[in-house]
């Protein structure tokens, strides 16, 4: 798969929703705020703070805004995408071009720049951060020290993922059948789902 070093490079991938991003994107451009790519789709910044950024999928164009919780929503647009995860952030969902109503969009790309620039925003809340091993990782690690030592200096975000992976298997052979599958990947330092990433 290309990656996507641009807006135009965006556009190509979703040629099915061309007339809805370029519209889109032309109204977000009229605004002060600065183009780049995150996540491997356009994102719109203030002071290099994340304002909205734009997501073509398959039966829909959505408008993310990034604080979209603290805007007025007056016109009752905005839906949170991943109820019970996703805190601050809000999107605007659009099936067609006839649905982006320019003065609307424009009203709610503005008062989300004006909270922006007055620095209002929802704080993640803290985690916790203490890492719990199953079993039969906390036995392997134990006893073979140079996994243990490959293990520690992957990042807390990596460790988290392969004891989640394997603790998460209900019956006994799968925890062991993923422990096996994840050693050769620990040695190696590279994370349970590296290569899936940045793609």
């Amino acid at each position: 798969m290309p990656k996507i070093n641009s807006y135009q490079d965006y556009l190509k991938k979703h040629p099915e929703w061309e007339r809805e991003l370029e519209l889109l994107h032309q109204l977000i451009s009229k605004t002060e705020l600065e183009q780049t790519i995150k996540w491997g789709a356009p994102v719109y910044t203030l002071q290099n703070k994340n304002v909205v950024g734009l997501g073509a999928f398959k039966s829909y164009v959505g408008l993310w805004f990034f604080n979209g919780v603290l805007l007025k929503d007056k016109d009752k647009v905005l839906v949170n995408a991943q109820e019970g995860k996703t805190k601050a952030m809000r999107q605007w969902r659009f099936n067609s071009e006839k649905e982006i109503k320019k003065r609307q969009l424009t009203s709610y790309l503005k008062e989300a720049i004006e909270n922006q620039r007055a620095g209002k925003s929802i704080k993640p809340e803290k985690t916790n951060t203490s890492l719990e091993l199953p079993q039969e990782l906390q036995q392997l690690l134990k006893t073979r020290k140079e996994l243990r030592q490959q293990f520690n200096s992957l990042t807390p975000y990596k460790q988290k993922e392969y004891a989640e992976h394997i603790g998460s298997a209900k019956r006994e052979t799968t925890r062991q059948s993923r422990l096996e599958k994840a050693i050769p990947l620990i040695e190696k330092g590279v994370g349970l789902h590296d290569k899936y990433r940045n793609c």
